[in-house]
């Protein structure tokens, strides 16, 4: 059932040449929609156990012991169904796209199935496949349908996410040499940590690095703002909805379960980086007038928060539920900001198809003109400062809450001096509602009309999943916990 998922859209990718061009936008949304119905069957089939489910194991290049080997847990089936949803929310709203349509649906089937396969790899060298993967279909989608400087901001891009991923491969040939016999299985590799030492901390700078510059991390933040300013709208809402996430479920996945013993030496490391990336993404995106630049670097400060809670959850001296419950935010986390940042992301494509402009001091007195548009803005930006009532206040508290509580000096300081973050934040968010949506008529405003049926189509699943995780977050909450718990013993072994 796993495999699929995973190949379902590239099945129907590789069919769409042959369908009628009128059918093409129906066709890719029926098969996202499928795609949203059987990761759901999963979800319900797989329940709150603390193992692997759906899981398949086929030798591939037995050579190296590496195998097409895929299941879920309570890690990647959360992001699954973020993926699942956002590339369905996306379909809908490009019904009315018009540019080389059938190319457009084929590159974001591909990429559907390239993210499904990385959250559900099991082997190292699957998991990079899929990677390279994901670097090669944005850059496409960024070049040709992209706006702005687009080539520039494509190539800064491939160069910089390119260069991570080689990285990150020499991190994973050192997982692959320390163990005993050679493998790139997961499972393997985290049962038997492989390496112990300063070659454990040299192979946990490699995937640190390679990690951090998709997650991204200052300082290897600065491909992200211009790739998001000259991307589609619906190709900012995948890249950082889903595509960011590739990073931080690589920490969770990869990271702290196979080098235990370095996690633990550097925690402190991670919790300084997610630190710095918080304050830093606030306090930059509080300084522009380019929407889409503000978004995309909040970005940077709410991918901030998972390293931090991530960093300490490596205290193995702290308390235990603590450091589970931060590891608890950061997954939450992921779903939060997939959800409110995808749909904060096709928002800026409604201006922009309307007024072909970002510049927030164009604009103002936009609820008058178009109050539903206005009213998803401010459901949005509310979700992302993390109101209570909303996905973002259930992660950051769950983050907030493991961090300072885990009994060690340093994650207590650095989670307090993070919560500014969330200040910032507030008044980066309430400082667009007040200029752009309220206030007096900017020279743009006229040009405003209110959202469309297939873009609220869109726009509204993703904000009513943040209402739904914000009201009564159990049921996905449930179904991390054990995930959780498992990365706190293997981390504290």
């Amino acid at each position: 059932m796993l495999t699929v998922v995973i190949f379902l859209p590239l099945a129907v990718a590789a069919a769409l040449p042959a369908v009628p061009r009128r059918a093409v936008p129906w066709t890719w949304i029926a098969a996202t929609l499928a795609e949203v119905a059987l990761v759901t069957w999963m979800w319900v089939s797989h329940g709150t156990s603390a193992g692997m489910s759906f899981e398949t194991n086929v030798r591939w290049i037995p050579s190296v012991r590496a195998g097409y080997h895929v299941g879920v847990d309570g890690l990647s089936l959360p992001l699954l169904a973020l993926t699942a949803v956002l590339f369905a929310a996306c379909a809908v709203y490009s019904l009315r796209h018009t540019h080389r349509v059938r190319a457009f649906a084929i590159l974001f089937l591909f990429l559907e199935t390239v993210c499904l396969g990385l959250f559900a790899a099991l082997d190292l060298l699957l998991f990079f496949v899929f990677f390279d993967l994901s670097i090669v279909g944005m850059y496409f989608v960024i070049l040709l349908w992209g706006h702005g400087d687009r080539s520039r901001s494509a190539l800064k891009f491939f160069l910089y996410t390119f260069l991570g991923s080689l990285i990150l491969l020499l991190g994973f040939i050192g997982l692959y040499l320390g163990a005993d016999p050679n493998t790139f299985d997961m499972v393997e590799l985290t049962r038997n940590p492989p390496l112990h030492g300063g070659l454990a901390g040299l192979t946990l700078l490699a995937i640190g690095i390679g990690l951090g510059i998709k997650t991204p991390i200052v300082p290897f933040h600065t491909w992200l703002p211009p790739a998001h300013t000259d991307a589609p709208a619906v190709g900012s809402a995948i890249l950082a909805g889903v595509m960011l996430k590739m990073g931080t479920y690589g920490l969770v996945r990869i990271a702290m379960p196979m080098l235990p013993d370095a996690w633990r030496r550097y925690a402190l490391v991670f919790l300084i980086v997610g630190l710095v990336s918080v304050l830093y993404g606030a306090l930059v995106a509080l300084a522009q007038d380019n929407v889409k630049r503000l978004i995309a670097y909040t970005s940077v400060n709410h991918m901030g928060y998972i390293v931090l809670a991530l960093g300490a959850a490596g205290y193995a001296s702290g308390d235990a539920d603590a450091r589970r419950l931060a590891v608890t935010g950061a997954v939450t986390q992921m779903v939060s900001h997939g959800l409110v940042t995808g749909a904060l992301f096709l928002l800026c494509g409604v201006l922009h198809d309307r007024a072909g402009s970002y510049d927030l001091t164009r604009f103002g007195g936009i609820a008058r003109g178009a109050p539903v548009f206005a009213g998803l803005v401010a459901v949005a930006a509310f979700a992302s400062l993390g109101l209570p009532g909303l996905s973002g206040f259930i992660a950051e508290f769950q983050i907030f809450a493991g961090t300072i509580g885990s009994g060690t000096t340093a994650a207590a300081v650095t989670g307090a001096l993070a919560i500014t973050g969330i200040l910032i934040t507030a008044a980066l968010f309430l400082r667009v509602l007040h200029r752009a949506v309220l206030g007096p008529p900017g020279e743009l405003t006229a040009r405003v009309t209110d959202v469309r049926r297939p873009e609220l189509a869109a726009l509204a699943p993703l904000l009513l999943l943040s209402l739904l995780i914000g009201v009564a977050p159990r049921g996905l909450l449930d179904t991390i916990e054990p995930l959780s718990a498992a990365v706190i013993a293997l981390v504290g072994r």
